[in-house]
């Protein structure tokens, strides 16, 4: 373990709160007619964004002066707080039901939203696995079966709730991790086929996944159901053209787009940013996403490494996802965009993973 501590990386900071910065102000845009009707407050989304991104920020500075070897220590601790977690979620009247997916533990005025913080404790055990175990890795009984059991075992519990988008950015995570560890690639082929034919059997399980496959093909053949979503979220992005129609000009969330704020904020963003606006959003995450990769490459330990690497990934998957979505590249699921969509566990979750993705700069030799 290296001896000295030096600065955090200066860059991932200020971009971290460059994208946080302009995600408060987009929620409070997006949110604010659909506060005003529903809860007779323009604000109401935009202050409680404000209370978690306090607290997350709080959190990031604090984790970023906490050594990262401490998540390995814990690492097994932090995965069985999640799944007991990720239990009481089923569990009537602790679990809370939002459109169709017990997903939440209600805290007074508040939730929690367990699978989320079950990807980063994921995160931290398979980098301490595979950091101890990686000669085993290029053996499909000893490394790879050992590695993706516990992964399917929590992927199949957020499933029960469910909640399709969490847990295939957990899997893609995990598996981003375990092939930087130099696992084979002829156990990907054989496990990508299993995953193909699992994802089928998943959408043909559940009526409303085929009607989502089927509307991201052909939007319009259900305009006013399934296809609902992407139609609005294409008529937002549209108008705005190059500059866009200003900030807090949007005509979608205007009761066209449902709940702007969340999922569908970088279509509320495009139209009134435009694609000079979107542009720049994808830069920033392109930038964070560079730092995070030098830090990783730079650490001075394997766990360190594997640790970067998930949180890189999981980052990164989630932003693929959610602006394809958006865009109409890939069919609707629920996930957010990271640091700029409403949602206080996903907001919280991110800026403590930036928190030790920070500390491990502070060893990293880039």
């Amino acid at each position: 373990m290296p001896l000295k501590k030096s600065n955090p990386d200066f860059i991932l900071i200020i971009v971290t709160l460059t994208l946080l910065s302009i995600g408060l102000i987009m929620v409070y845009s997006a949110s604010a007619i659909w506060a005003t009707y529903k809860f007779e407050d323009s604000f109401y989304f935009a202050k409680r964004q404000v209370l978690f991104a306090g607290v997350g920020v709080a959190a990031m500075f604090i984790i970023m002066n906490i050594d990262y070897w401490t998540w390995r220590t814990w690492a097994k601790v932090f995965v069985i707080v999640c799944f007991v977690l990720l239990v009481m979620v089923l569990i009537p009247g602790i679990g809370v039901e939002r459109n169709g997916s017990r997903s939440w533990i209600g805290v007074g005025a508040f939730s929690i939203q367990p699978s989320e913080f079950m990807k980063l404790a994921m995160i931290a055990f398979l980098a301490k696995y595979l950091s101890e175990r990686q000669k085993y890795i290029t053996s499909f009984k000893k490394g790879l079966v050992p590695s993706l059991s516990l992964v399917f075992l929590a992927f199949g519990m957020i499933m029960l709730q469910p909640d399709l988008g969490t847990g295939t950015v957990m899997i893609g995570t995990c598996i981003v991790m375990i092939f930087i560890s130099g696992a084979r690639i002829s156990h990907f082929v054989g496990l990508g086929l299993l995953g193909v034919a699992g994802f089928v059997a998943l959408v043909l399980s559940a009526p409303y996944r085929m009607k989502r496959i089927t509307s991201f093909l052909d939007p319009w053949e259900d305009p006013l159901g399934s296809g609902f979503q992407m139609i609005q979220s294409l008529l937002a992005i549209g108008p705005g053209g190059l500059f866009g129609l200003g900030l807090g000009q949007s005509r979608q969330k205007f009761f066209y787009l449902p709940e702007p704020q969340t999922d569908f904020i970088f279509a509320i963003l495009a139209e009134e940013l435009g694609f000079i606006g979107g542009s720049f959003i994808i830069l920033l995450f392109s930038l964070l996403l560079w730092r995070g990769i030098r830090i990783a490459l730079g650490a001075p330990d394997l766990f360190g490494s594997f640790l970067a690497v998930g949180i890189i990934a999981m980052v990164a998957i989630q932003v693929m996802i959610n602006i394809g979505v958006v865009t109409g590249l890939m069919p609707v699921t629920g996930i957010t965009l990271p640091f700029l969509s409403y949602g206080g566990s996903s907001l919280t979750l991110m800026l403590i993973a930036i928190g030790v993705l920070l500390n491990i700069s502070r060893y990293s030799r880039y």
